[in-house]
């Protein structure tokens, strides 16, 4: 291929790119490369696309690469910062970044991802200067006022809060999505009604970002032992650890819900929204299948099909709970046995709380679970997890199905 050929085709690859045709662009990124072995911006791509497909490790591998061929570039620099904070590794992201924006000081997307990186730490106030920039940087950039004012809500601003989430509002334009999500965190911040479940764009988001760092900061930083608590209280309710059952984890993240009910199930499988996440619970080895998909989307063909439906740290993420109950409830084979966690809250039905999670008031759910049909066996004050130095006061449910 002669050099007009290579540029030719870099050009058309980055197109599809764009345009979404990921495939097509790859295999053209592939041919320059052929042509031209060690062509900067031809990996660089392939890492993005790589990134793209959920393909971390390579993603890393071309994003290496193209630093190691061009090693100032601050474009360059800036994804292989992505690449390594969502690969979990936020230490070394934070110096790629940093060598990002020292290149370049008007590179807004890597004074972002910088910030964000930084926040993953739990460093929110160190956040909020690269955030800043990133505005400044890109004043019509709604993605770039969405994590300042994620940052700000952390760091305990506010109202500092409000304004970056309506400056996003205000610039989403025809972003769906991106307007859902901004609307989400006014609400959680008290501003317009709450909505009654999450964003499922967000929801997707927030844990594809956190699936490579999930295990240890929840188990580490964050004390989490909810799968475990939820074991225990249906051992206390008399279900025996058996493997007898068939068990649907819902929610089922990177399966540390699935180690603590494997002793109960004959057969286990595992539904999640997050694409990484069920990644890392296929690495575990304990499901017979993972299903990528919206939980309301998903019970209602699973009628009858289930012995014990567990959903840890899940339903916090929707407000009204009578659908879902209802649907878990028909999934459940006669006198099945449905078993959850929920974030406790003061104000009945639900409230959205300032960390963007529902809490639930548990005299309501008593309410809502006879009217599907559930018997209560437990309802258990519990400790979930920490979130900012404090407890998070949660409920145990472990529900009987009529039958």
């Amino acid at each position: 291929m002669a050099q007009a050929d290579a540029d030719a085709t870099l050009r058309d690859a980055a197109k599809r790119h764009a345009a979404g045709d990921l495939d097509g662009a790859v295999r053209r990124y592939h041919a320059v490369l052929a042509a031209r072995p060690g062509d900067a911006n031809a990996l660089n791509l392939l890492g993005v696309a790589a990134r793209q497909q959920d393909d971390l490790a390579q993603a890393l591998r071309f994003a290496e690469a193209a630093v190691r061929a061009r090693p100032g570039n601050s474009v360059f620099l800036s994804n292989l910062g992505a690449t390594l904070a969502e690969s979990g590794h936020l230490g070394s992201a934070i110096a790629a970044l940093r060598a990002a924006v020292r290149a370049d000081p008007a590179n807004a997307m890597a004074w972002r991802n910088l910030g964000q990186a930084m926040a993953a730490t739990g460093d929110a106030r160190g956040a909020l200067e690269p955030l800043g920039r990133a505005v400044a940087a890109g004043p019509r950039v709604p993605e770039a006022h969405l994590a300042l004012a994620h940052a700000r809500r952390e760091s305990g601003d506010l109202l500092g809060a409000r304004q970056a989430a309506e400056a996003a509002l205000a610039h989403a334009g025809a972003d769906a999505a991106l307007a859902g999500q901004a609307r989400f965190l006014l609400a959680a911040l008290g501003e317009g009604a709450a909505p009654e479940r999450a964003p499922a764009d967000y929801v997707r988001g927030l844990f594809d970002q956190y699936a490579a760092r999930f295990d240890a900061d929840l188990q580490g930083r964050l004390g989490y032992g909810t799968p475990t608590l939820l074991a225990g209280a249906l051992r206390a309710c008399g279900v025996a650890a058996d493997g007898s059952r068939r068990v649907l984890d819902l929610g089922c993240g990177t399966g540390l819900s699935g180690v603590a009910l494997a002793p109960f199930a004959a057969g286990m499988e595992g539904v999640d929204l997050s694409p990484r996440m069920l990644m890392q619970a296929q690495a575990r080895g304990l499901y017979a299948a993972l299903h990528e998909a919206d939980l309301m989307a998903f019970l209602p063909a699973q009628a009858g099909a289930w012995d014990l439906v567990v959903a840890a740290d899940v339903l916090n993420y929707l407000g009204d709970l009578a659908p879902v109950l209802s649907l878990i409830a028909d999934a459940l084979r006669p006198g099945g046995i449905a078993c959850f966690s929920l974030e406790t809250g003061e104000v009945a039905p639900y409230a959205l709380g300032p960390g963007m999670r529902f809490r639930h008031a548990p005299a309501h759910i008593a309410a809502l679970a006879g009217a599907a049909g559930f018997t209560i066996l437990a309802q258990d004050a519990a400790v979930l997890r920490e979130e900012q130095g404090q407890p998070v006061a949660g409920t145990l449910y472990v529900l009987r199905q009529a039958g």
